[in-house]
C-alpha cells in the first residue's frame, strides 16, 4: 500500500480532514517517501479567483503579487479564501519519493503539469518574478508537493509550455462537454475564455455537423474571435448576471426552443439562474465556473419550477489531458487563438 496518498499528513491541526478542505497545510521539505516534489516556474490561477485578487487590490501587478505570497504564506497552498478556488502549476521533477506511483513514469528533470488544484498543493513561493494579470499567471520561484493520488500531465514536446499550459488548465471542461454532446442538441457556452472555446471546439466536433452552437459573453471581442474561426452558429452579447435578458437572448436565437445543454465557463459569479433559464425542460447544465454557488443553482431551479440536471464539472476526466492537446493539434485556428491570448 502507498503511504498517506492523500497527504493528510500535511494538513496542520485538523484531523482527518482532507488537504483541499483543510484550513492550512504544511509544506516545508523534505519531500516524503510518497510524495514527489517540484521546482514551480508559473502558477496558473484560475479565472474566478484571479478576477477576484485583482478586483480586491485594484489591478497593480505588485498589489497582486503581494496578496498571492500572503496568501500562500498564511495557508501552505493557493486557495483563495473567497472563492476557495485554486488553479494549476507548471514546474520542474525534482524528487520523487521511493513510494510515490510516477517514479513508473517521470524522473528527475522532466517538466510537467499538475491537473489538481493549487488548493490541495503544497506550496512555498520565494519570489513571485512576474505577474501576467492578462492570462492569470504568476512566474514564480518555489518549490510545490504532489501527494500520490495527484494527477499531473508531462509537456508535450510539439508546444511551448506555455500553450501547454493554457490549455491544461481547463482540460476537464472539454471532456465532460464530450460525455454529454450528441448530434441533434442545440448547445450553449456561458464565457469565451480558456474553457469557454474549448468547449465550443468539443462540442462542434460532437455535433458531427447535426446541431446548433452557441457562444455568450459580454465581451464583443472576444465573441468575435470565436465566431471569426467557426467555433459557433450565434454569439450572443450578453451579461449572463442578468438571467432574463440571457434567457430572450437565447429563447429569441433558438426559436423558442432553448437548449439541451448549457455549459457555463463564467468567471464571476451570480450566473447560474442565466443558465438554468436557457436550458429546455429535461435538459442538462455543466457548471465549471468556480464562482458558481451550489444555493443559488438549487434554491434557484426550484423557485423557478425547473425539471432540469445540474453536473458540477470536477477537473477531471480519464484522458482529459491528451483530448484537450489533441483539440489544440487537431484545430489550427483554435491553436492560433490560444497562442494569440494566452502565450
Amino acid at each position: 500500500m502507498i503511504p498517506d496518498p492523500y497527504g493528510l499528513s500535511r494538513v496542520v491541526g485538523e484531523k482527518g480532514v482532507l488537504p483541499q478542505r483543510a484550513r492550512k497545510l504544511e509544506p516545508s521539505l523534505p519531500c516524503r517517501e510518497a510524495e514527489l516534489l517540484i521546482d514551480v516556474e508559473s502558477l496558473n490561477i484560475d479565472a474566478a479567483s484571479f478576477k477576484q485578487i485583482k478586483d480586491d487590490v485594484g489591478g497593480e501587478p505588485a498589489r497582486i503579487a503581494a496578496r498571492i505570497q500572503e496568501i500562500v504564506r498564511e495557508r501552505g497552498k493557493m486557495q483563495n479564501p473567497v472563492t476557495g478556488s485554486g488553479g494549476m502549476l507548471l514546474g520542474r521533477v525534482k524528487e520523487i519519493g521511493p513510494k510515490h506511483p510516477a517514479r513508473q513514469t517521470l524522473k528527475p528533470g522532466d517538466r510537467i503539469a499538475t491537473l489538481v488544484s493549487l488548493s490541495l498543493t503544497p506550496l512555498v513561493i520565494e519570489e513571485i518574478k512576474a505577474v501576467h494579470a492578462e492570462i492569470d499567471r504568476v512566474d514564480i520561484r518555489g518549490h510545490a508537493i504532489l501527494f500520490a493520488s495527484g494527477i499531473y500531465a508531462k509537456l508535450p514536446s510539439d508546444m511551448p509550455d506555455t500553450l501547454a499550459l493554457a490549455a491544461l488548465d481547463v482540460c476537464g471542461a472539454p471532456a465532460l462537454v464530450a460525455r454529454y454532446v450528441k448530434p441533434g442538441m442545440t448547445v450553449a457556452v456561458l464565457g469565451a475564455g480558456k474553457s469557454g472555446a474549448l468547449c465550443l471546439a468539443q462540442a462542434r466536433r460532437d455535433l458531427k455537423g447535426k446541431g446548433k452552437v452557441l457562444a455568450l459573453d459580454i465581451s464583443e471581442k472576444a465573441l468575435a474571435a470565436l465566431s471569426g474561426i467557426g467555433l459557433c452558429d450565434t454569439a450572443l452579447k450578453v451579461d449572463a448576471t442578468q438571467a432574463v435578458d440571457v434567457m430572450e437572448a437565447v429563447s429569441q436565437a433558438t426559436g423558442g426552443a432553448l437548449c439541451d445543454l448549457v455549459v457555463n465557463c463564467a468567471s464571476v459569479g451570480n450566473t447560474e439562474m442565466a443558465s438554468i433559464l436557457s436550458v429546455k425542460d429535461g435538459g442538462t447544465v455543466i457548471f465549471f465556473s468556480m464562482a458558481t454557488s451550489f444555493t443559488a443553482a438549487a434554491l434557484g431551479a426550484e423557485g423557478v419550477g425547473k425539471d432540469v440536471t445540474m453536473l458540477v464539472g470536477n477537473g477531471y476526466a480519464p484522458g482529459h489531458a491528451d483530448l484537450t492537446l489533441d483539440l489544440l493539434r487537431s484545430e489550427p485556428a483554435l491553436r492560433k487563438l490560444f497562442e494569440t491570448r494566452y502565450v
